[in-house]
């Protein structure tokens, strides 16, 4: 699996390097500034992107756009951005085309080195990966009385949050300690209480949970 890196930081950029290199990853370049990062995604077509959000010569959201317009160029690209901070906007911007094939991470999840790689490989397979704080910031934002997300018991917004990362039901039973069919239960309660369709397709009922968390109805 070809992968193009974009970091400014050498430490971290050679640390992302050699973790992916020993999952068998590779490294088809790794770059540090925007125009390094959008010749590399053009020219190379890689099987996924991992970009900083902030990248010279800007430092504001270079990153990012770089790997919006690659993917605009490339319907499809898989992009896992890596970020110091949430940054609600660039969750939005990220999933608005809701093709899939990407994910939002803080950079303190690069430290979990089996986190980082499952997510790396969730996004090139076309999955989505979103860090769990993002999630917690995006429910927060939502859980006024007056939204539905207010009618959720305590179980099933925890089964939501594991749902917007990404992980399919048979991982969130696991995580949970319950069975399969009591999280398809949940699910389908989180989905009727939310208004939306009911979907097996993971990627699709977490793009259709974050638009909903985000934009409301």
């Amino acid at each position: 699996m070809r992968v193009v890196l974009a970091e400014d930081l050498f430490l971290l950029r050679d640390g992302l390097v050699r973790l992916l290199q020993a999952h068998d990853f590779e490294i088809a370049a790794a770059v540090e500034s925007g125009p390094e990062l959008a010749r590399a995604l053009a020219d190379l077509e890689p099987d996924v992107a991992v970009v900083d959000v902030r990248l010279p010569p800007t430092h504001t959201d270079e990153g990012l756009q770089c790997a919006l317009h690659a993917r605009r160029e490339r319907p499809g690209l898989p992009v896992l951005v890596l970020s110091q901070h949430v940054e609600q906007l660039y969750a939005r911007e990220l999933l608005a085309d809701g093709s899939g094939g990407v994910g939002y991470l803080l950079k303190d999840r690069v430290f979990d080195a089996e986190q980082f790689v499952d997510a790396v490989r969730r996004v090139a397979a076309g999955g989505t990966a979103m860090d769990p704080q993002v999630i917690q910031q995006l429910l927060a934002r939502r859980s006024g009385d007056d939204r539905p997300l207010a009618r959720l018991t305590p179980r099933e917004r925890e089964v939501l949050e594991l749902m917007a990362q990404g992980r399919s039901n048979t991982a969130i039973a696991a995580r949970l300690v319950v069975t399969e069919r009591a999280i398809a239960k949940h699910t389908a309660n989180i989905f009727a209480k939310l208004g939306l369709e009911v979907s097996d397709d993971d990627n699709r009922r977490v793009l259709a949970v974050l638009a909903y968390l985000d934009h409301g109805r």
